[in-house]
């Protein structure tokens, strides 16, 4: 046991999409989901929150209370399930079909990075973007912000082009992902249903990193039919 777990999020309306599933939507013949979980094959452990259809051996599904609850009442349910063992635990949502295990060890390994200088920046630009328009930054290094005073690094994620922080493509310490969801859930009278994942994110150090490896962004994600049709062609 490595004490590393993944939580992949499949919920979501996909109202861009028509609704359909879109996880099982497959990019280079597989569906997204499975692409992902894939991607993190090493892990303890591997859970799934919300409908998932078949799934590899090994792997565990749940669901959000309430169903539909949104992304951070799903990353709770995720969570209840892991092994007390647990303390690092990748955070992904199951659109992203071109993330590969590199791509999550990078993660990995930036989150165990010595803290350097750090710069705060505006939440606001920061938020999770669509993936269309979305461009590569190949020579950019690792980058750290929002750790006032050295504070240990409780998470790690992508960064794209733009330098907006890919939320949902993470690794996170867990006792520091659980006491964001207490701080978030203390904010919204005890409960996270509806609650933004950037919310998370409120007065915690974070390494932004952006993808150096080759191959295209492990960060793309698939909202609309365009994205897919872009990801079959980087697959390919």
């Amino acid at each position: 046991m490595t004490g590393y777990a993944a939580v992949v999020l499949a919920g979501g309306a996909a109202r861009r999409m028509g609704g359909v599933d879109k996880p099982a939507r497959p990019v280079g013949g597989r569906p997204m989901l499975h692409r992902v979980l894939a991607a993190v094959a090493d892990a303890d452990q591997r859970i799934v929150v919300g409908p998932s259809g078949p799934v590899p051996d090994g792997v565990r599904t749940t669901r959000e209370e309430p169903p539909g609850g949104g992304p951070v009442a799903a990353i709770a349910a995720g969570l209840a399930l892991l092994d007390p063992g647990t303390t690092t635990v990748a955070l992904l949502a199951a659109d992203l079909p071109l993330l590969t295990a590199a791509a999550v060890t990078e993660l990995r390994r930036a989150l165990d990075v010595p803290t350097r200088a750090m710069s705060p920046a505006p939440a606001a630009e920061r938020e999770h973007a669509p993936a269309a328009g979305r461009e590569h930054d190949p020579a950019a290094e690792w980058e750290s912000a929002s750790a006032p005073g050295g504070l240990t690094v409780a998470l790690a994620c992508y960064v794209d082009g733009d330098g907006r922080r890919q939320q949902l493509c993470a690794v996170w310490r867990l006792p520091a992902l659980r006491a964001a969801l207490d701080r978030l859930a203390a904010t919204r009278g005890g409960t996270v249903d509806g609650a933004p994942v950037r919310g998370l994110l409120t007065g915690v150090a974070v390494r932004e990193v952006s993808w150096s490896g080759s191959g295209p962004p492990p960060w793309f994600d698939c909202d609309t039919d365009e994205d897919v049709r872009r990801a079959e062609e980087w697959s390919r």
